[in-house]
Parts: C-alpha cells; sequence; structure tokens
C-alpha cells in the first residue's frame, strides 16, 4: 500500500506544480487554492509512504514523478520543448525510478 501511496503522493505533486504555475505568485484564488489543497494531500501520502518506504528511495521517487510527470505535462499542455535530449533524460529518469521501486524490496509484503 505504501507505494501506492508513493505513486498517488507524486502524481499529486505534478497537480499542484501546474497549480502553482495557473495562481501566477497566488494571485489568481481557484488555482491558488487547488494548488494548496494538492500540496497537503501530496505530503500526506508522502509521510504515509514513509512509514514503510525508506526515506531515500521514497523521496526519490517522489521527486522523480512529479518532475518528469510535471515535464510530460509541460510538453502536452503548455508546448514547451521536447527535444531529443529533452526525452533522452526524461526517459532516464523515469528508469531511474523504475529502477528504485524495483531495487528496494522492502515494503512489498507489508
Amino acid at each position: 500500500m505504501a507505494w501506492i501511496y508513493l505513486l498517488i503522493a507524486g502524481m499529486t505533486e505534478v497537480v499542484w506544480a501546474i497549480g502553482l504555475k495557473e495562481a501566477q505568485g497566488f494571485t489568481v484564488l481557484i488555482p491558488s487554492l487547488v494548488t494548496l489543497f494538492f500540496i497537503v494531500v501530496s505530503f500526506f501520502l508522502f509521510a504515509k509512504a514513509l512509514e514503510t518506504i525508506p526515506i531515500g528511495t521514497a523521496y526519490a521517487v517522489f521527486t522523480g514523478i512529479g518532475a518528469a510527470g510535471t515535464a510530460i505535462v509541460g510538453i502536452l499542455a503548455f508546448n514547451e520543448g521536447a527535444g531529443a535530449g529533452k526525452l533522452f533524460f526524461l526517459l532516464l529518469l523515469l528508469i531511474g525510478i523504475v529502477g528504485l521501486k524495483l531495487a528496494d524490496g522492502k515494503g512489498e509484503a507489508e
């Protein structure tokens, strides 16, 4: 269950990162409220995952999902560049996230 918490925490990090952009320095009310809500949800789920998953692995996966997810949304929704170099390193990041999950057997049976 901890890995599910961590996965959802990473996905909610993407939501609040996009919310930060849309909130325009917390000057737009609704995106600001959505951003704050998802920050709380994200860190709550991250904290739940930390009950089982080692902090080094959990933090790397959490921020990796957030970074990769935000980059993908930026490419798809905000027309940010998607050159070969960017896509290569994004793929490398995703491989690292999966690798960390596979390398950490702890938490599987719990």
